[in-house]
């Protein structure tokens, strides 16, 4: 499994402990790209993932996503090994 495989499969578990409604969108020719990892919703709020690992940093279209997701009234987040308390404590 790739390093960010495992960023995906934590951050899975922990959506999956706090009930959260959750999908990895398939990334195909009729998709938009920089579209986040994983969307998923928890007590009527969109959220939307983007894992990374290590030193690995966002696109310039995955930031635009995001932004534009936050512009919405979502929750979006770009989560790595280092920082998965932070979405864990978002469901606090």
């Amino acid at each position: 499994m790739t390093p960010e495989g495992k960023v995906k499969k934590e951050v899975g578990k922990i959506l999956a402990e706090h009930g959260v409604y959750y999908f990895y969108p398939v990334a195909t020719g009729m998709g938009r790209a920089g579209i986040p990892d994983i969307i998923g919703c928890h007590k009527g709020h969109f959220i939307a993932i983007e894992c990374k690992a290590g030193k690995n940093k966002t696109t310039a279209l995955q930031e635009r996503e995001l932004d534009l997701i936050m512009l919405a009234g979502g929750i979006s987040l770009v989560i790595n090994e280092t920082n998965l308390d932070h979405l864990r404590n978002i469901f606090l």
